[in-house]
């Protein structure tokens, strides 16, 4: 069984916390990957239409918080830690110090509900690369299974998709198309994952959960070449087209693929998206994100204490629960080079 788990490792994607931060923190993100930069120079102008400043590390200390005072009412003893891939506090870092409190073996929970390269391969070899940074002392750090199809996601999912619906005047209601959104990944990224289907299952579960009888997952965020093929179709795109073919008047828009309200979401959805429904006359209501919900909340504790003590492990429809470990050769991803 090894030693005992002795403390919780917060994994995530950073973001810049002012303007002198954005092109260092894209250039982090970016390296090695085959985007133009004209792409890079129009993600740094959305980041610097708010400031300068990604809500991601702000909402990750407010989920801290309340994981603190979750794991509290609990009695789960884990003394929590935070390190990001892009942005400070870095992964190195935060091991390093974890050492240094003599941190021997984590658990550790992604940002990320759903299995790809970019949701958690890239993370594991992230701490793989970091435990070697930080060398001898460096702490193991067992990730927790992925969680798209637990009640503690669609739950809260689920509820904020009822409460947008409900604010749709009731003659049109059964009308009221659902689109549930997820970062865009090149197709040659998702033939070596389930990140589509669990999209699919996912939106299938909450869009059951809400009573939402008209549903599509859509794509937004996408980043590559325009000759590289990537999971389709565009969120904004799809309205275009929805509503060319007419009987479009109320869109409620979920990012499912997101667990917190961060940059892709407040530029992609509530500024572009929204921009696009206000042109096209379409009443456009944006569903939150899990964030600090209480249900997920407790389902991060949840999927604590399952590794803990070997709990039965929940999970809704037909998938049933993803794998603690990885296999070797999961969401491998070599990209197509023109």
């Amino acid at each position: 069984m090894g030693e005992p788990y002795d403390s919780f490792l917060l994994v995530s994607f950073g973001g810049p916390e002012g303007p002198a931060d954005v092109m260092p923190f894209l250039e982090n993100v970016l390296r090695g990957k085959n985007v133009p930069r004209e792409r890079m120079l129009e993600v740094e102008a959305h980041y610097q239409h708010f400031g300068g400043v990604s809500p991601i590390n702000a909402q990750n200390r407010t989920l801290i918080a309340s994981l603190r005072a979750e794991f509290d009412a609990a009695g789960v003893d884990l003394p929590i830690y935070w390190g990001n891939r892009n942005w400070d506090p870095l992964l190195p870092d935060t091991l390093r110090q974890m050492a240094a409190d003599g941190r021997r073996r984590a658990l550790a929970f992604f940002t990320s509900a759903f299995s790809c390269y970019s949701g958690c391969r890239q993370y594991r070899e992230n701490i793989a690369a970091a435990r070697e940074e930080v060398g001898a002392g460096a702490p193991v750090v067992e990730k927790l299974r992925m969680c798209f199809n637990h009640p503690g996601f669609i739950e809260p999912n689920a509820q904020n998709v009822r409460t947008c619906l409900e604010q749709v005047p009731p003659e049109r209601r059964g009308e009221a198309l659902v689109l549930f959104t997820a970062h865009s990944i090149p197709l040659s990224m998702a033939e070596n994952c389930r990140y589509e289907a669990q999209l699919n299952e996912a939106s299938r579960l909450v869009a059951e959960g809400a009573g939402a009888p008209r549903w599509r997952l859509v794509y937004q965020s996408r980043s590559g070449p325009p000759h590289q093929p990537w999971l389709e179709p565009d969120v904004c795109d799809f309205l275009r087209e929805e509503h060319a073919r007419g009987g479009l008047n109320d869109v409620v828009i979920l990012p499912i693929g997101f667990v917190s309200d961060h940059m892709e979401v407040m530029f992609d959805l509530d500024t572009e998206a929204r921009d696009l429904c206000e042109e096209l006359g379409v009443n456009m209501l944006r569903a939150p994100t899990v964030g600090t919900h209480p249900r997920f909340v407790s389902m991060i504790r949840e999927l604590v204490t399952e590794r803990i003590a070997g709990d039965e492990k929940p999970a809704l429809g037909a998938f049933g629960p993803s794998h603690d470990v990885c296999p070797a050769d999961c969401c491998l991803y070599t990209p197509r080079r023109p």
